[in-house]
């Protein structure tokens, strides 16, 4: 299991930007990865979205995943973690 939270994203993306502002207000660390230049990432984005590059897609250490999520709902799961 990951031990830190995965957000996939591109530096575009007005809902990634949105995301990363919560993380940042709530001092929560995360790996970003950028599906715009990482052919492997943008495929597993794929995969998780019936074959769309639907982002921010978020991945918890969980197993849980969260697409472009509406900012209660992103709060809501970082609360879980105690974030």
């Amino acid at each position: 299991m990951a031990t830190e939270i995965k957000m996939y994203g591109t530096s575009w993306c007005p809902d990634c930007t949105f995301a990363k502002r919560v993380f940042q207000q709530r001092g929560v660390s995360y790996e970003w990865v950028d599906i715009s230049g990482d052919g492997e990432a943008a495929a597993y984005v794929e995969k998780i979205n019936k074959g769309n590059r639907s982002v921010p897609t978020i991945v918890f250490p969980d197993g849980d995943v969260l697409v472009e999520p509406p900012k209660a709902v992103l709060e809501q799961k970082l609360a879980l973690f105690g974030r």
